[in-house]
């Protein structure tokens, strides 16, 4: 599975208007769960991942749906409150503290399974749904806390925002600068300019790896979502050394020592010393061959 959805990971992120959704989903496909006791059946394929995932996005489209058709809603404020009442109340997806501390929290198809997630897979959740159900919904990447913004039912410019790891609470401008204060930084109205779907995924893939940062057993974890952060067409540089000391970290000697050496060529140019070191680092992984 991992063969196949790098292939559509790196061909939608390539794409002239890459789906975000679908790139944490083909993400998702990455971890390997541990196996259910209680289900002997062998992991779903990737076909049946994207399409279990699409089912349960349809069903929640299909009750936003027949919610609009029922209330009608007048505007965006209107139509954040049905979507909060639908989804952050019927179908219960919200967040918590402890969500923050759990790996399935970064992997939509898990977030859509549990309901429960982080303020980024939430919203990526309510987009979804909200594009399957005509309405005009778009991330916003606050620093630190991710919402999003409703547009009325007829896409009009004006829009309201809601907080879906709080089950949809909506936010006015002083609530949004309240959010953004608590993370130390200035609250400008450029930051509720619509999050571009790459950095979308990146920053899903940043979660995955800081999460997995903080568990060295876990540096496998770590090191699939770097190596997808590295197949979309923008990325630090950093994240090459990132890549070559997770190899080292799980066994990998030679492939790590080699990207090791393959990075301190790119810094010879513009930092001779951190070069230096990076080699260094590179001939003591080679000698673990010993």
């Amino acid at each position: 599975m991992t063969e196949q959805s790098r292939a559509r990971f790196r061909t939608e992120a390539r794409a002239e208007h890459p789906d975000p959704v679908l790139l944490c989903l083909l993400a998702a496909a990455e971890h390997s769960p541990a196996p259910d006791p209680d289900d002997p059946s062998d992991p779903p394929t990737l076909e049946a991942l994207l399409a279990a995932c699409e089912a349960a996005f349809e069903r929640h489209a299909a009750a936003v749906r027949q919610a609009v058709a029922e209330r009608a809603p007048a505007g965006p404020e209107e139509t954040a409150a049905l979507l909060a009442a639908v989804l952050g109340g019927r179908e219960r997806f919200h967040g918590r503290q402890s969500d923050y501390r759990r790996l399935e929290s970064s992997l939509l198809p898990e977030v859509l399974r549990r309901r429960r997630g982080l303020p980024i897979t939430l919203s990526l959740v309510w987009t979804a749904v909200a594009r399957r159900a005509g309405l005009t919904v778009h991330g916003v990447a606050l620093p630190g806390h991710f919402i999003v913004a409703v547009g009325g039912p007829g896409g009009e410019e004006e829009y309201v925002f809601a907080d879906p790891f709080h089950g949809g609470r909506l936010l006015d401008l002083d609530d949004v600068a309240a959010l953004v204060g608590r993370t130390g930084h200035r609250f400008t109205t450029e930051l509720l300019t619509p999050a571009q779907p790459l950095d979308i995924v990146h920053r899903v893939l940043g979660n995955i790896r800081a999460w997995a940062a903080d568990r060295p057993e876990h540096a496998r974890t770590q090191l699939w979502a770097t190596e997808l952060a590295l197949l979309l067409p923008r990325h630090p540089a950093q994240l090459r050394l990132e890549r070559a000391e997770l190899l080292v970290r799980t066994g990998d000697f030679l492939a790590g020592s080699a990207e090791m050496d393959a990075y301190a060529e790119i810094l010879d140019a513009f930092d001779p010393d951190t070069a230096s070191r990076v080699r260094l680092d590179a001939r003591a992984a080679r000698h673990r061959l010993n």
